[in-house]
C-alpha cells in the first residue's frame, strides 16, 4: 500500500507525481484507475504545496535582520 501523502519527502512526492503524469498520458489506464490516480496526484500537489510554504517561512524567517526576533514553530494551515 502506497503511503500518505503526509509521510512523504517532498521529492518522494515530486517522483510520484512524475509516475502518475507518465501513466496518464500514456492512456493505458482504465477510468477507475485514472481517476484514483488522479485524486493521488491532487493529494501529493497539496502537500507538496504545504511543504514549500512551510519551507519558504522558515527561509524568511532566518532571512530577518533582526537579531532579537525569536523563532516560534510552524503551525501550517489545517485545509
Amino acid at each position: 500500500m502506497a503511503k500518505k501523502p503526509e509521510n512523504l519527502t517532498f521529492e518522494e512526492s515530486l517522483c510520484e507525481l512524475e509516475r502518475i503524469v507518465s501513466e496518464l498520458e500514456q492512456g493505458d489506464v482504465s477510468l477507475d484507475d485514472a481517476l484514483k490516480q488522479f485524486e493521488r496526484g491532487i493529494k501529493l500537489v497539496r502537500t507538496s504545496q504545504s511543504k514549500l510554504e512551510q519551507a519558504q517561512q522558515k527561509v524568511a524567517i532566518l532571512m530577518t535582520d533582526n537579531e532579537n526576533d525569536s523563532l516560534t514553530p510552524f503551525a501550517p494551515e489545517v485545509e
